[in-house]
């Protein structure tokens, strides 16, 4: 995957305390901030790297995005 095109980690909080990690790219990012924002659509859906999903935007209490900062671990 090119920069430009790589996936970051998100974790999307819900009600009720459920919360969903996806690896999603800068373009479907920008399209759910968009969304949640103006909080028009009731269903969204979002590809992630691996697989869509169908998300409630009413539902949805936070969206947590991981830096671009690369760390190395061991």
């Amino acid at each position: 995957m090119s920069p430009a095109n790589a996936a970051r980690r998100a974790a999307i909080g819900f009600q009720g305390g459920q919360v969903l990690s996806l690896r999603l790219s800068e373009e479907q990012l920008t399209s759910l901030r968009q969304t949640l924002r103006e909080g028009h659509e009731r269903w969204q859906e979002v590809e992630a790297a691996d697989g869509a999903v169908l998300i409630d935007i009413g539902q949805v209490v936070y969206l947590r995005v991981e830096s671009d900062e690369h760390r190395v671990g061991f």
